[in-house]
């Protein structure tokens, strides 16, 4: 297997038809294919040889879609950047990697030059439309001046990129992904997500992240339409669903509510929208029923994956999100396994397969799951039990292999004895008239060890006080679950990939504690 080979296929198969639409420029699969071969000939003038790394810091762009392509066609490995890390992460990520080649655009030209005083990048190529900054190749002059190149893509388990996880509990962590993955990973989706050639997708999750890339990869193997957004806003989203026509998205639940929150959201026609894929996160049930009524002829389906297995991992197709006769409340689950991949339910840390319906830690293991954290072998050891993935995130499996997310191991909240899911609380939180958005959190407590805090923003021109939550949340919770305490914030701080930051939220109540949660 070789990530190039959707590449081939798609200008086989759809030449002629539209392969990428950015900042009012249409190309058609023929004309990336030939730009990728160019892009690969300019990178091997530049000294990439195979297996050297190429990292790229950059928004979503027809021509970061090349760039992946065009890597991979050199024999080069990717590597893409986090757009919302500090500089400080930058450097870390370009030096752990020792990518010498940086594909850069206008978004962090004034960063260029303390990156390279910090790194050991050599050459930079420019992507973007303006002036390169001095010292820097142009992307498009490289392209229309170098030979179309013959591929010496690496195959099966070669290194292909390399994706840094969020970094949102201490360093982040290179994850390994060969071809295999990648190539595996872009078949379950469109197996599971239903990518077929006349979907035109719109990207918004940012390509560095594989809730970007790995449905990108895919869209390729499928011949679809790439609509790029250089990154998430829900007016420009929904203007561009609007003006291309757009019947396929993914959003995290974040991005959902944004949308369905704007003052301007019943400007636009989005009756185009077929597919939604929804992850990264739980989404609450009274979000979920506001997407349904705004979208009644769009299918809503839920994907659950982490980098570590090149995304999709689970997937709750839309049929469950109803009630009936064999599937009553399986919208409250995340999904079943998706194609190739065993999955099963351990004591935290991994071990034996615990019984249905006994919450525990959810296991992975199959052609999607990494080689392994660059750089990091104790790491990469501890990450695996019996050649199981061990996923970090708490669930519990039923009858029929339908798995329900809980939450992150170490997100549970254990007060007074009791296990406390967060999600659970989240949801009930999210019931209450006045609440915009929130995360419940674990904080210190003296009587309890911990207590369950709730972290609110408020819809416009409304407010809550605790006393109000907690009489809600009296009504669909058991008392010990309640939050014990509130705060109101303007926005919850999100990551990249549209999670809550809940290690920030976390931090100032631990900060003097004897026993800090991560």
């Amino acid at each position: 297997m070789r990530l190039t080979s959707s590449l081939t296929r798609a200008v086989q198969t759809r030449g002629r038809y539209p392969a990428t639409i950015f900042a009012g420029r249409t190309r058609t699969w023929s004309e990336v294919g030939a730009r990728v071969r160019c892009l690969a000939g300019a990178l091997d003038g530049l000294g990439v040889a195979p297996t050297d790394h190429v990292a790229i810091l950059a928004l979503n762009s027809d021509r970061y879609v090349e760039a992946f392509y065009g890597i991979a066609w050199a024999g080069g490995v990717s590597v893409p950047l986090n757009t919302r890390w500090s500089l400080t992460e930058i450097v870390y990520a370009l030096t752990d990697s020792g990518a010498r080649v940086l594909l850069v655009d206008a978004a962090f030209r004034g960063s260029l030059s303390e990156i390279l005083a910090a790194t050991q990048v050599q050459s930079v190529v420019y992507i973007d439309d303006d002036t390169p900054p001095e010292g820097a190749l142009s992307y498009e002059a490289l392209v229309a001046g170098a030979e179309p190149m013959d591929e010496r893509s690496g195959i099966g388990d070669d290194l292909c990129s390399i994706c840094y996880t969020g970094g949102t509990t201490g360093k982040s962590k290179g994850v390994m992904l060969s071809h295999t993955n990648l190539v595996v990973a872009s078949i379950n989706w469109i197996a599971s997500l239903h990518f077929s050639d006349e979907t035109v997708f719109m990207h918004s999750a940012g390509f560095f992240h594989l809730a970007g890339s790995i449905p990108m990869f895919a869209l390729t193997l499928a011949g679809g339409t790439h609509v790029c957004l250089p990154k998430f806003d829900a007016e420009l989203g929904m203007e561009i669903i609007q003006k291309h026509r757009v019947n396929y998205c993914l959003f995290v639940p974040t991005m959902i509510n944004m949308i369905l929150n704007h003052p301007r959201e019943a400007e636009f026609d989005l009756s185009s929208l077929r597919y939604i894929e929804y992850g990264a996160s739980p989404m609450s049930e009274s979000v979920l029923a506001r997407a349904l009524e705004r979208l009644p002829d769009c299918t809503f389906i839920q994907g659950y994956g982490m980098t570590e297995c090149a995304a999709l991992a689970l997937s709750l197709p839309w049929r469950y999100h109803f009630d009936g006769p064999d599937w009553t409340a399986r919208r409250l689950a995340t999904g079943c396994a998706a194609y190739g991949l065993d999955v099963k339910i351990t004591a935290p840390g991994g071990g034996l397969e615990l019984p249905r319906g006994e919450h525990g830690e959810i296991a992975l293991r199959g052609p999607q799951v990494m080689l392994g954290y660059w750089n990091q072998p104790e790491l990469t050891e501890a990450a695996f039990c019996d050649g199981w993935l061990c996923s970090g995130d708490g669930g519990y499996m039923d009858d029929d292999g339908f798995i329900y997310l809980t939450d992150r191991v170490k997100d549970m909240i254990v007060s007074g004895g009791e296990n406390v899911y967060s999600k659970e609380v989240e949801n009930a939180i999210f019931k209450h008239p006045a609440v915009k958005d929130c995360a419940v959190i674990a904080i210190p407590s003296a009587e309890w060890g911990e207590a369950v805090h709730a972290v609110v923003v408020c819809k416009a021109g409304q407010s809550v006080t605790l006393t109000d939550l907690r009489t809600h949340c009296a009504s669909l919770l058991a008392n010990y679950k309640c939050p014990r305490s509130m705060e109101v914030m303007d926005a919850l701080p999100i990551s990249g990939a549209g999670k809550t930051l809940k290690a920030e939220l976390r931090a100032p109540h631990w900060k003097n504690a004897p026993r800090p949660v991560g």
